[in-house]
């Protein structure tokens, strides 16, 4: 099963697939899109190029494992996005994986506008690995 993961933002949108035996996450994009009914339409169109049976969708919890405003909203995201796509999602837990993904531009020295534009992307395979790893 092709599996497409989103780390969703106001201004920016990561987004990453995995292999059909769900070994590897890979980059796929990052959306600039503000508005909401756009982006779903955007990541639909995506999810039909690539097959994708499945969303994974990151869930921002707070460092104590509450959820907070931030996480109701991706968690909305995520509802319209099936709603709108027919394809189901889960939610998968994305603390900290902005820090990792900076981390793991530092040591590959990328930096400036590129670094802006990879960074969602380098989230959004953190997420789905993530979620790949927990189901082997």
């Amino acid at each position: 099963m092709i599996i497409m993961s989103v780390d969703y933002g106001d201004a920016r949108t990561g987004i990453a697939v995995c292999d059909k035996l769900q070994i590897l996450a890979t980059p796929v994009c990052t959306i600039k899109e503000w508005n909401s009914d756009k982006l779903i339409d955007k990541i639909t169109a995506l999810a039909a190029e690539y097959k994708a049976e499945l969303f994974v969708v990151g869930l921002p919890r707070n460092m104590d494992s509450t959820l907070g405003s931030r996480a109701e909203k991706c968690s909305e995201f995520a509802r319209l996005l099936s709603e709108k796509s027919g394809i189901p999602h889960i939610m998968r837990d994305e603390r900290l994986t902005t820090v990792s993904a900076a981390t793991s531009l530092n040591e590959t020295n990328v930096r400036g506008a590129k670094r802006k534009s990879s960074i969602d992307q380098v989230s959004a395979v953190l997420i789905l690995q993530d979620y790949i790893d927990s189901i082997k």
